[in-house]
């Protein structure tokens, strides 16, 4: 039984090869130029802690299986799938597996709109009603005891708002919005508030809609969490003319040789795509059909490019864009994003506003501002995840990338964080 959980190769020479034949030039990218942090390398014994917390939790069905890569200046340092991508039809993981990410869409669809800036397209100063017109006028719901009172924005809402998630604007399903929300077919009305694959409109058709709608809290004063990149996505599209899934593969994907990152998965590639699993009583069990479960990601509609959760991906494929933004927009010869503007990435843009003591936010990451502020995690580390469970982290002082990636929603498991505690504690 462990040896079928354990359906891929370690960290072994065999798998670096292997890795190298399906990822090429991870282990070739140029790497900062920055003097070697205190740790020089990693305890092959410790990192064989991970396997056996991988496959305890596999044997428990606590998760279903799971993807773990971690890369030290581009070359990989753990490797490892675990369990299985369809349990009931026992086909197992594979390095090469795919998962819905849902938020981890986010840093790619940011960096297409950086990207856009910097050749003069937009401005992250701009107004988001010069693209979507129902912006004009915002309203914000103030709750007042039992009432809710719509009242105006004090100010327009900026570009710089959506990316860094102070507009005030949520997935539409805290109760004094709800209602509201589903009328217009979203918030409660799709899936958990994120999920517009089901949609058969283009995005900008779903983000007009929202900006008839009243947000959660005043412009620019307090981190929500939300539909704003979405918003970002139709912004792209309508500065350059281009369906956002085209801009993300010209601009990224293709570049980058990414093959297995985009929005829906061709029929002939379903055996591929990890099954959704649930907690339930401290089991994964497996997800129902339809917007809060398996989703429509093969046979949906295919029209609305979600850009804050519509992607799908692979491990390989997103430590690879890590990789890249790691070595300050470049990988392999091929600039992506200047190294000014990545830097607004993963620099904190909004001081106390991010709830969380010791952390922050930029143009697409959550930034940890001192260590201990996110378990080992070094100051100066950014990362993030995805509502299916995945997520993953860059720590540049150590020259780090980790891509963990599952399928369980919800998840009720303790896994993500023990998976970057067993990483760090391998470092000597």
């Amino acid at each position: 039984m462990k040896n079928i959980l354990r359906a891929s190769v370690a960290h072994t020479a065999i798998a670096l090869l292997q890795f190298a034949a399906v990822a090429p030039g991870i282990a070739s990218a140029a790497t900062k130029q920055s003097p070697a942090p205190a740790s020089s390398k990693f305890s092959q014994q410790r990192l064989h802690r991970i396997d056996e917390v991988l496959d305890r939790y596999v044997q428990e069905q606590r998760i279903a299986g799971a993807v773990l890569l971690v890369l030290r200046d581009g070359t990989p340092i753990y490797q490892r799938a675990a369990g299985w991508s369809d349990r009931e039809a026992q086909r197992p993981m594979q390095m090469n597996t795919i998962f819905r990410i849902a938020s981890q869409t986010k840093a790619l669809t940011s960096v297409v709109a950086l990207s856009l800036a910097e050749e003069g397209k937009l401005s992250v100063g701009n107004e988001v009603s010069q693209y979507i017109p129902t912006f004009a006028n915002t309203t914000v719901a103030v709750s007042e005891g039992d009432k809710v009172a719509i009242v105006p924005a004090k100010r327009p809402i900026r570009l710089h708002d959506l990316l860094t998630h102070t507009a005030g604007i949520s997935y539409g399903t805290q109760p004094s919005v709800a209602r509201l929300y589903e009328e217009k077919q979203l918030g409660p009305a799709a899936g958990h508030g994120w999920y517009l694959a089901d949609k058969d409109e283009p995005v900008c058709d779903s983000m007009t809609r929202l900006g008839t709608l009243p947000f959660i809290t005043q412009p620019g004063e307090t981190f929500i969490y939300g539909y704003n990149i979405d918003i970002v996505g139709c912004i792209a599209e309508r500065a350059s003319g281009i369906p956002l899934d085209e801009l993300i593969r010209k601009r990224i994907t293709e570049p980058l040789h990414l093959t297995d990152t985009q929005f829906f998965l061709p029929p002939g590639q379903r055996d591929r795509l990890a099954t959704v699993y649930a907690s339930t009583d401290g089991k994964a069990v497996r997800a129902a059909e339809g917007a809060k479960g398996q989703g429509h990601y093969i046979d949906g509609p295919r029209r609305d490019f979600a850009g804050g959760a519509g992607l799908l991906s692979t491990a390989q494929d997103y430590a690879r864009f890590l990789e890249m933004i790691r070595n300050d927009g470049m990988l392999d010869g091929v600039r992506i994003l200047s190294p000014r503007s990545v830097a607004l990435m993963h620099t904190n843009l909004i001081g106390s506003r991010y709830a969380q003591d010791g952390l922050g936010f930029g143009y697409g990451f959550e930034t940890v501002e001192k260590y201990g502020a996110k378990g080992m995690e070094s100051a100066g580390s950014y990362g993030w995840g995805g509502a299916y469970g995945s997520t993953y982290f860059v720590d540049p002082q150590e020259r780090l990338v980790a891509v963990f990636m599952i399928q369980l929603m919800p998840n009720d498991t303790d896994i993500r964080e023990k998976i970057t505690t067993l990483i760090y504690q391998a470092l000597e």
